[in-house]
């Protein structure tokens, strides 16, 4: 893989299912999450950006440039990723949630390698799609900045207008669960 590619790790919602805590800093095995994905990440990518909207200083502390969303008022992550592709200064930008602390460690070279002509490469775990868990084209930060003014917001539905195709992950279903409650944690994979 010759191409320079952006992590964008979207850390930017309200939680509301782990009782409005910032998801990057809940704790799984002694470790807050955003460091664990970002330790999944390590030489997989050139540069970092952390999509956050609030606890920025921590987030700074980590090392990487922090974004907050272009427009405000927690719309989801569409306009984490719209920021992030506005932010990135590589063609292509891979998008992953804060907490996912599974990742697949060739997660970025089987995207890539599966391109081809395709503008997105997004990740399927055999049962369900991880539609942030994903390979993008940085060129489409108009076409998503079009579609967040006409009121769009589900990320899949954005997708669906480009070519798009979903990459098997079946052989690693567990590196996509995500933590979306204290109780989540229980059930992640030790690795």
């Amino acid at each position: 893989m010759n191409e320079a590619i952006t992590a964008l790790v979207l850390a930017g919602g309200r939680g509301r299912r782990m009782g409005g805590i910032d998801k990057g800093w809940a704790v799984f095995r002694q470790r807050p999450l955003i460091e664990r994905v970002l330790s999944r990440l390590e030489g997989q990518v050139t540069d970092v950006l952390i999509s956050a909207n609030r606890s920025r200083a921590a987030y700074e502390a980590l090392g990487w440039p922090v974004i907050g969303d272009r427009s405000g008022g927690y719309q989801g992550p569409l306009m984490g990723i719209w920021s992030g592709l506005c932010a990135a200064a590589t063609p292509w930008v891979l998008v992953v949630p804060c907490d996912m602390p599974c990742l697949p460690l060739d997660l970025v070279e089987r995207l890539y390698a599966s391109l081809g002509d395709h503008d997105i490469a997004m990740a399927h775990d055999g049962e369900r799609s991880q539609p942030v868990v994903a390979l993008l084209r940085r060129s489409l930060a108009a076409d998503l900045e079009r579609a967040l003014a006409d009121g769009e917001r589900k990320v899949e539905r954005w997708y669906a207008r480009h070519a798009c195709l979903s990459v098997d992950f079946s052989d690693c279903p567990d590196a996509f669960v995500n933590v979306n409650s204290p109780h989540d944690v229980a059930g992640l994979p030790a690795s």
